[in-house]
């Protein structure tokens, strides 16, 4: 398949039927500099409606290719002759949850499909890989801005996170000459309310938990600036780094907050449709972000703030304002009370006794139990007296609520020496042995002795750190943050030292953990 490009790129996009794909693939056919966009769609009744569509909209300026991303084949047919390739594709919960399978082939397998796929072209692109806030884990108030560099501890049981964080990985580790990462944050676009509303997904968001959204719209928005400054030659020290996409203060909230804004588009809120004993209390994902301002500076994408957004979707979907004439005690019992049974529901593991994920959302039936299922006795951070100085980025520094990350973070990657290297790995609990170039595999030894190789940019900036003992499945972050200080000063803010469990797998695919109290491990499918 030739360029047909001869006077503008061509850009190779995958996840195009997603809802920031569809964004960035709209957006990016506005601008003058792009010829024409080529695009991966899987082999699937719903995209043969949505080629036929692009096709009639767009004409010869999209390009289809047919095929999954983990087929090496599709992914040369797509990057052939490409410019620029941004790699969107993800399987996200709750499917992953349901499917892990299907979130292994596309969010790991098929980043590795592509990166071979660009590696092997005459004249490599340049490669945009779309990664994922997930890869950070769990945060609560103790710590809850983050930034690149921060350690990555994907929250227990979490599939997507877990296979996103060995796709991410091989960007790094591959060796591709021209790459940039982007680590979406929670997303906000106009099927919000449904798709949460068909899952036990929703009650896994702690009321507490920091959450920074951005708009699908300026997602699509800042994959299009991206495209237009680097065409223009205006960004070139952005490639080979590490980024994350945040919406900014506007996009600044609580899981509490998110539920009040979604549900009063339909005459609600948090505590007229929710109980505070309905939502798990930790192994979620969610952060506010420190560093959100590099890409903005850059692109200037953050427009739509959260309360204007849920206007947005409010708008969409008129349905939603027919509802605020319904009783909230009616919405509740018909559309939310029947979702706490579904099996991926927080309470449902509790009647059924699934130890595994109860001690790894909870911290154990006990924990659970003891939660208020009245408000007035539940602490809720977005109505604390410190909650503004909280989400405030001016305060986090002097207020302790930065994670170290075990050298002088604030240097440049090109002053990096071996100091810095070996202050890093001190800091998670092993020798720095040799290296040098940030984008080159050092040696390095963990806390038991043992050696791994990986670039010290994957160390230093990715917080990546031992991938054959410290990537899950298993989950063993218990264990690890005994021996690493680099996981344990935020392991801690949501576990106790004393828990010493390991998460996993088990043969037929279900939730199991050996709590690590002598007993035998438990588990639930």
């Amino acid at each position: 398949m030739e360029n047909p490009a001869k006077h503008g790129l061509l850009v190779a996009m995958t996840g195009t039927s997603g809802n920031m794909g569809r964004e960035a693939l709209r957006q990016t056919l506005e601008s003058d500099c792009v010829a024409a966009v080529r695009v991966l769609l899987t082999k699937r009744p719903k995209n043969d409606k949505l080629a036929e569509k692009l096709r009639r909209e767009y004409g010869g300026r999209v390009q289809i290719v047919r095929g999954n991303v983990d087929d090496d084949a599709a992914c040369a047919a797509l990057v052939q002759g490409a410019d620029l390739v941004v790699h969107m594709a993800a399987v996200i919960p709750p499917r992953s949850d349901s499917d892990p399978q299907a979130s292994l082939r596309c969010n790991d397998l098929g980043t590795k499909s592509l990166v071979r796929a660009v590696l092997a072209m005459p004249k490599q692109a340049k490669f945009v890989h779309v990664s994922t806030m997930a890869l950070y884990g769990n945060r609560n108030e103790k710590h809850p801005w983050g930034r690149v560099g921060d350690p990555l501890l994907p929250s227990v049981f979490d599939a997507y996170a877990m296979h996103k964080l060995r796709g991410e990985f091989a960007v790094l580790e591959s060796g591709l000459q021209c790459w940039a990462v982007l680590r979406q944050t929670a997303m906000l676009h106009p099927n919000m309310l449904k798709d949460n509303m068909s899952d036990g997904l929703m009650y896994h968001t702690p009321f507490n938990t920091p959450l920074e959204w951005v708009s699908s719209r300026d997602s699509g928005y800042l994959i299009r600036h991206l495209i237009e400054r680097d065409a223009a030659g205006e960004i070139d020290g952005f490639w080979k780094q590490i980024y994350n996409i945040g919406g900014g203060a506007a996009g600044r909230v609580t899981g509490y907050d998110t539920f009040e804004d979604g549900f009063s588009i339909i005459g609600g809120g948090t505590e007229k449709f929710f109980r505070p004993d309905w939502c798990a209390t930790r192994n979620f994902h969610g952060l506010w972000f420190y560093d959100s301002d590099r890409l903005e500076s850059l692109f200037h994408y953050q427009r739509d703030g959260v309360k204007e957004y849920w206007k947005a979707i409010a708008d969409c979907h008129k349905i939603y304002r027919a509802a605020k004439v319904v009783p909230s005690k009616l919405i509740a019992a018909v559309a939310l009370k029947p979702l706490l049974h579904h099996p991926n529901s927080p309470r449902q593991w509790l009647n059924d006794g699934d130890s595994a994920r109860v001690l790894a959302y909870f911290g154990g039936k006990e924990a659970a139990d003891a939660l208020p299922d009245r408000w007035d006795a539940f602490p809720l951070l977005a109505k604390s007296e410190r909650y503004d100085r909280l989400r405030d980025p001016a305060h986090a520094a002097e207020d302790g609520l930065l994670l170290s990350h075990g050298y002088e973070d604030s240097k440049a990657v090109s002053g990096w020496t071996e100091e810095d290297y070996r202050s890093a790995a001190a800091f998670r609990g092993g020798k720095f042995l040799s290296g040098g170039d940030p984008y080159a595999p050092a040696l390095w030894e963990n806390h038991a002795g043992q050696t791994f190789a990986m670039t010290p940019y994957a160390v230093l900036k990715g917080g990546f750190w031992d991938p054959e003992r410290t990537f899950p499945s298993p989950w063993d972050f218990d264990r690890l943050a005994k021996h690493i200080p680099y996981y344990a000063q935020v392991w801690y803010d949501s576990h106790s030292p004393e828990e010493n469990a390991r998460y996993y797998y088990d043969e037929q695919g279900g939730c199991a953990v050996d709590p690590g109290d002598g007993t035998e491990a438990e588990k639930a499918s």
